[in-house]
């Protein structure tokens, strides 16, 4: 009997949320890098925090992806890395409350990051926004720029 070898591929997500006004108008990015290919993703949304388009531009990243992959997030967002590193398995257990039994905030995003995650390997690593890395910084400038262009279509 042979051992099975790990097929999946490797695949490196970056991925950055933006927000004009928290609430406001928000823009999210992701990049997925295999090999020496990237693909850039974003959108944008009227009304929204920065949080939501944290956790937006990774669950776009994870659906993103066509079949199981071993993936690693790198995200600048302490919130997004924390919140399923640590405390999400907590709110489960609490049925979605916090320590101090409060709703959790965008239970909503945070269910489909869960759902989304699982059907992958990941880890999740946190990463110093504004610090030179590459695709962090391009993550930042797209996320803003689908906040600009969705102003544009406003204003036709």
């Amino acid at each position: 009997m042979s051992k099975k070898r790990n097929n999946y591929k490797k695949v490196e997500i970056f991925t950055d949320g933006a927000c004009q006004g928290n609430p406001g108008p928000g823009g999210w990015a992701a990049i997925l890098k295999y090999k020496n290919v990237e693909k850039e993703l974003s959108g944008a949304e009227p009304f929204t925090t920065n949080n939501r388009m944290e956790l937006t531009a990774v669950i776009e990243a994870l659906k993103a992806l066509k079949e199981p992959c071993k993936v690693t997030i790198c995200t600048d967002s302490q919130y997004v890395q924390k919140g399923i590193s640590e405390w999400l398995p907590k709110w489960k257990q609490r049925k979605w409350l916090t320590s101090t039994k409060n709703k959790v905030k965008n239970v909503d995003l945070w269910k489909i990051l869960d759902r989304e995650a699982s059907k992958h390997h990941v880890t999740w690593k946190w990463v110093r926004g504004h610090s030179g890395i590459p695709q962090n910084e391009r993550c930042d400038y797209l996320a803003k720029m689908a906040i600009e262009n969705m102003k544009k279509k406003w204003d036709k």
